[in-house]
């Protein structure tokens, strides 16, 4: 269930429907796009989200897929449905468009692995692209939508027959011209012409009756008429019965092709509503890039987790400003189900209560939405709003009125699987009588557990939401050392309305501000204080958990180098015992060799036995001598690399303490030459002046006296590299500017063939667009007019082009296209 009829216009949704018209080709497109409405149907959204997803995804990283092309033929099909009907040649051209677009579509599905789009796959499942149909009309059809003269064998017959005729004709024409005019009955520059169909020889007035013949028409003055000589007649009217005969042949030809393709009616209308289907789904991935929009994680039950959720018509708003989303945090679900937002009025409470609205109509509708792709969002069975004035004159009913008329519907409508939005809550009469109505009402929403999204300004509420379990207060911050508001959404806690401190910054007197805390009383005014002091101690402890989580970030990133390369140093000293063990042991073997060579020789030469003994066990001494200094410089690394660990360890700790309690350091003070930066902004200046607590810096050509306490320092390097960029920048704009004096906004398409053309028609309305030239002219000439409506089709796909238009009739008419953008 919607609740009021007026949802759509409400929350915004009904501009995501022009957005996405503007991307459908096809009016069957379009049609699918109006009938669209949010469904309770998980296994259907689910369906349409991932559609859209991997139409997203082609449309980002793949190539080949048809993109233009797609036309309307679904009514044409519908005529043949009548026995004796046929297609002409210019409407069986667009239907082998149109299966050219289903052949490209399903060519690029067997091309890609099929795994990574399973519903595009699944949706393309016993769809043809009628391979025997395309060959039918190529047997027919030529390239430039005539019929061939070999269609049919009857027809080659008749246009041989009528080209023998006029070549008959075009020879005696050129014998009577020559000889009247050797007789000097025409003028020697006189050529023949064409009237109604049939070649005339013009004549002054004088000499009509010199030649015999048929008068078909005469000059404006009357004083040229246009003869048909008398010897051509008859041959002209053999051609006439000709052409009605190619006529018939034509007809007979186009009507036997129908009755070939009516069998196949179902299946062809069911490839083009296949066709439109992609092209409804490919005009909603297109929304989703232009929105950045993703698909969340859908769940079959009511729940909102939401994170960096953005409302896409503020953002394309802001977009176009140059400036950014604040992104929305929101977290719903069975045991906290009512959201109270408070704050400052223009502090954005509105633009939460639309965006919860929007989002989850569009995913419940199946467009993807402008969030985190970690967001898990549920099924809701109604949706109910309450924004804006409904009074009503005729209904004799006061924004109040209209607002309890709301809540009456509320209450009769809402379940656990409901989401309710409501906009001021209790405004509208007298605030104790509408604080204490809200406060009931509140209190029928949590015990029916309906989910909701609710602002307001009543304290009472807001008191009533920290007390009851279910309902959790959300503030809107506020900058209440600038006075303005943030637009972000913290949970957790109510908000004030800073209705003092606007109306200081404002300027109303301090003895108006004065009696009106007298009047609200201390209690109020203590009780904005506190919501103030929470809001001040929650941005600074929220700075110093920022800056904590980042030092805690370096301090991992540099325990993670140093154990790194002490695992490196580890690696390189095993690798250096294992080089000096296999030394040691080579050493030890030539030794071993040299000593047994030596006993070898003392046996030889008699020596005592003793001698030997003594001499063996001296280098078994030695032998065991190296290999226990070997172990030992095992063990001396290993507790080498145990220290540096331990004082690693030593340092992190120092390094640690060091980062909590942060030391205030001097600043050395500014001379006239520091490199500068405003704080919290990235364009680097030169001090050129110092007057006190200000000074004058240069960002470029433009000089700025700022305070010396809102300027941090900046290095050389930063400031070159900012003179560098300026250069590159400008001589960016010279280079745009000579384009634009070379830019010619006329194009000549005639005789290039359908794909050359539109391909010269990108690239115009590209450079167009990019030089900000609003005035196109494309000459394409008048034909069959199937070049004019290719180009025209293409043209609507474009966003920037405003409008086409044909050229006025004394300029060129129907031959030429007139292109206004909208740049």
């Amino acid at each position: 269930m919607i609740y009021p009829n007026t949802f759509e216009e409400k929350v915004g949704f009904d501009r995501i429907r022009q957005l996405t018209e503007r991307y459908c080709a096809t009016e069957l497109a379009k049609e699918k796009l109006h009938v669209v409405k949010l469904s309770t149907n998980y296994e259907w959204i689910t369906r349409e989200i991932c559609l859209v997803e991997e139409l997203r995804q082609i449309l980002m990283m793949e190539e080949g897929f048809p993109q233009t092309g797609y036309v309307n033929v679904d009514n044409l099909l519908k005529k043949l449905a009548v026995i004796g009907t046929f297609l002409d040649p210019n409407e069986m051209v667009l239907l082998r468009s149109a299966l050219d677009v289903v052949n490209s579509i399903l060519s690029f599905l067997r091309r890609v692995d099929a795994e990574k789009y399973p519903y595009f796959v699944r949706m393309s499942e016993g769809i043809s692209a009628f391979p025997s149909v395309v060959a039918g009309i190529d047997g027919i059809i030529d390239r430039f939508g005539k019929v061939k003269d070999n269609a049919s064998p009857r027809l080659l017959e008749i246009r041989r027959e009528i080209s023998a005729k006029e070549s008959q004709i075009s020879r005696r024409m050129a014998a009577i011209l020559k000889s009247a005019q050797a007789s000097g009955v025409v003028d020697e520059d006189v050529q023949i012409s064409i009237r109604e169909g049939r070649p005339v020889i013009p004549v002054s007035a004088a000499n009509k009756r010199k030649i015999k013949g048929f008068v078909h028409d005469e000059s404006a003055t009357g004083k040229t008429f246009y003869i048909e000589p008398i010897e051509v007649v008859e041959l002209n009217n053999e051609i006439k019965e000709l052409y009605y005969d190619e006529r018939r042949e034509i007809v007979v030809i186009l009507t036997t092709f129908a009755d070939g393709l009516r069998p196949m009616l179902p299946d062809l209308l069911g490839a083009i509503d296949y066709m439109a289907t992609v092209d409804f789904v490919k005009a909603k991935a297109k929304v989703a890039l232009d929105i950045d929009a993703v698909k969340p994680i859908l769940v079959d039950y009511p729940h909102l987790s939401w994170r960096n959720a953005k409302h896409p018509i503020l953002m394309l708003t802001l977009k176009k400003e140059g400036k950014q989303v604040v992104p929305l945090n929101i977290e719903l679900n069975k045991d906290t189900h009512l959201l109270l937002i408070s704050g400052p009025n223009a502090g954005g409470k509105s633009v939460c209560l639309t965006t919860v609205g929007l989002l989850q109509y569009m995913v419940q509708s199946g467009f993807l939405v402008p969030l985190s792709e970690i967001s898990e969002m549920g099924i809701f069975e109604s949706l109910l709003i309450d924004i804006g004035d409904e009074q009503s004159l005729e209904n004799d009913l006061s924004t109040y009125s209209s607002h309890l008329l709301n809540m009456k519907m509320f209450l009769r409508s809402i379940s656990p699987k409901s989401i309710i939005l409501i906009d001021e809550f209790g405004s509208g009469t007298e605030p104790t009588v509408g604080g204490a109505i809200a406060e009931a009402l509140l209190g029928q929403f949590l015990e029916r557990k309906t989910f909701g999204v609710i602002t307001t300004h009543f304290s009472n509420l807001k008191y009533f939401a920290s007390n009851a379990k279910g309902i959790v207060n959300g503030a809107m911050m506020f900058d209440v050392t600038n006075i303005q508001p943030l637009f972000k959404l913290e949970m957790g806690k109510p908000g004030s309305s800073f209705a003092f401190e606007i109306a200081r910054k404002i300027g109303l007197p301090e003895s108006v501000l004065a009696s009106a805390s007298e009047k609200v009383g201390d209690e109020y005014v203590s009780m904005e204080k506190q919501l103030r002091q929470i809001a001040r101690d929650k941005n600074y402890w929220e700075g110093k958990r920022d800056k904590i989580k980042r030092n805690e970030k370096r301090l991992d990133e540099l325990v993670a180098k140093f154990e790194k390369d002490l695992l490196e140093i580890k690696d390189l000293r095993k690798d250096v015992v294992e080089k000096a063990k296999v030394e040691a042991k080579t050493i030890l073997s030539e030794a071993n060799k040299s000593i047994e060579r030596t006993i070898r020789e003392i046996k030889e030469s008699n020596a005592e036995r003793e001698k030997t003994r003594l001499a063996r066990q001296q280098f078994e001494k030695e032998k065991e001598r190296i290999e226990s200094e070997s172990e030992d410089e095992d063990t001396r690394i290993a507790r080498k690399m145990e220290q540096l660990r331990q004082r690693q360890e030593r340092k992190s700790e120092k390094v640690e303490k060091e980062i909590k309690v942060p030391t205030a350091k001097a600043q050395k003070p500014f001379e006239v030459g520091d490199k500068v930066r405003l704080r919290g902004q990235d364009a680097v200046g030169e001090i050129t002046q110092i007057s006190g607590k200000n000074a004058t810096v240069a960002f470029g050509n433009i000089y700025t006296s700022v305070k010396v306490e809102k300027l941090d320092r900046a290095s050389n390097a930063e400031y070159q590299q900012k003179i560098r960029e300026d250069r590159t920048v400008s001589s960016t704009v010279v280079e745009m500017s000579t384009r634009r004096n070379n830019f010619k906004s006329n194009v000549d398409l005639r005789g290039m063939r359908a794909d050359e053309a539109l391909e010269m028609v990108r690239d115009l309305v590209d450079e167009a667009i990019m030089l900000s030239i609003s005035d196109l002219r494309i000459l394409h000439g008048k034909g069959n007019g199937i070049l004019k409506q290719l180009i025209r089709d293409y043209l609507k796909t474009v966003d920037l082009v405003k409008s086409f238009s044909d050229e006025r009739e004394e300029l060129g008419g129907a031959g030429i296209t007139i292109v206004k953008l909208d740049v």
